[in-house]
């Protein structure tokens, strides 16, 4: 029999009482400037993690740091870590120069006024075809961050419009981890999973876009925007985006912007052969923090699942939610929180799975429709929680490009995540159930 814990769940609660209490604290309290910003998220995750090792004396603290050690093992995790490192010497190739040149041909071309809305839609289509958000953030944050910076537009609705279109092709891909996941899960076909997912996606990806648009004709912009740019700088964005659109896996798509981009940023002088090496070296080593975070995250969760708080969680939401309407509702908010648990949406959609399967059928939910839900709120919640894998991506761009900017400046410009939610409550409480 499962263990069924909820003191379990304390390390969760130890650490968003640190981060969001000593955030609130030091932006309100103390009146000092861009304090999240200020607060290394690792001690906090630190904090949670001794919690969870005071925990649970049925096991030797080696037996829990096996416990650890297979939870960061998880094959996941360990894709998600490369995944940060290669992004991270891609960056560190390109530099900035690339990315400027990139945004100012960008601005060259349309108006300026549409710049955030074709940032969103072209978002959409590389993480649609890419299967991954976070490569999404990290090849089109930098260009985000030009836009604004060349436009006049804040630095958070440009980064917050890439994030948006992140994760409606992390929601909708047929190649993403969370559509494999959960169509594995449930058991049922990517296709049809697609058409359930498709009706709560788009038009929640439509009103983005209006409402980006709207925010961008309120926004006091220079005349025209008309700045000196290198073509030839273009080229190893281009070929990732088309890499990207392609469908070509990710890690070969940012090899092939490190060769090019390591290539053209010699061949014009934008950097010496020699220091080439280094610059791939700080590009990673920018990524740090966000893979310390991912390690930090998996080993405490692997604690928490054996202690059994997970299965208290799971527990709960089975006792609390009843009907049709609430089980689907439940089996959102189950997949949710494993998310804010987890700060992982696949690694949510696996653990929260074989329940949700047992509601489908007790609920008699088809499983097209499960599965739509599970990845449709897992891609809400790791959309706009401040220490997901995606948030800290594109915090660490920024920083790297000299623009300090905390999650929670970011935010309030998820809206597509927050149009996600609304959709899928519309979705779930609106629209009737389809049977074949």
């Amino acid at each position: 029999m499962k263990k069924n814990r909820p003191a379990a769940l304390l390390p969760i609660l130890v650490f968003l009482l640190l981060y969001l209490g000593l955030g609130l604290t030091f932006e309100y309290g103390m009146g000092i400037p861009m304090g999240f910003y200020n607060i290394p998220i690792v001690i906090p995750f630190l904090v949670a993690i001794l919690v969870a090792c005071l925990q649970n004396r049925e096991l030797s603290f080696d037996q829990k740091l096996e416990v650890m050690g297979q939870g960061v093992g998880d094959k996941n995790i360990v894709t998600m870590l490369l995944i940060f490192l290669v992004a991270g010497a891609f960056v560190g190739v390109v530099g900035r120069s690339s990315a400027q040149s990139v945004a100012y041909f960008m601005l060259s071309i349309i108006p300026a006024r549409f710049a955030v809305a074709v940032l969103f839609v072209v978002a959409c289509f590389v993480s649609t075809a890419m299967g991954t958000s976070v490569g999404t953030i990290t090849l089109l944050t930098p260009i985000g961050i030009e836009v604004a910076m060349a436009s006049g537009f804040p630095v958070p609705l440009c980064v917050g419009a890439v994030m948006g279109g992140a994760m409606f092709g992390d929601n909708l891909s047929f190649i993403s981890d969370t559509t494999i996941a959960a169509c594995n899960g449930q058991g049922c076909a990517m296709k049809d999973k697609f058409r359930e997912n498709f009706a709560i996606a788009f038009p929640a990806a439509l009103v983005t876009l209006a409402v980006i648009l709207v925010l961008s004709f309120r926004t006091p912009l220079p005349a025209a925007v008309i700045m000196p740019y290198h073509l030839v700088q273009v080229i190893p964005y281009v070929l990732v985006l088309i890499g990207g659109i392609a469908g070509v896996n990710v890690f070969v798509v940012l090899l092939i912007g490190i060769l090019s981009g390591a290539v053209i940023m010699v061949a014009t002088g934008q950097i010496a052969a020699i220091d080439l090496l280094s610059s791939m070296g700080s590009g990673a080593a920018g990524m740090f923090e966000t893979c310390m975070v991912a390690v930090l995250v998996s080993a405490m969760c692997a604690l928490i699942r054996v202690y059994g708080g997970f299965e208290a969680l799971l527990s709960f939401i089975r006792r609390v939610f009843r009907g049709r309407k609430g089980g689907q509702l439940g089996m959102g908010l189950l997949v949710g929180v494993m998310d804010i648990a987890t700060a992982n949406n696949t690694v949510a959609i696996v653990m929260a799975n074989p329940i949700a399967k047992e509601m489908s059928q007790e609920y008699d939910i088809t499983p097209r429709k499960a599965a739509s839900i599970l990845d449709t709120f897992s891609c809400v919640f790791q959309g706009v929680i401040p220490y997901g894998a995606q948030m800290l991506v594109a915090i660490s761009t920024c920083a790297g490009l000299g623009q300090a900017v905390s999650a929670f400046q970011i935010m309030p410009y998820l809206i597509y995540p927050y149009l996600l939610l609304v959709s899928s409550l519309v979705f779930i409480f609106v629209l009737p159930e389809r049977k074949k």
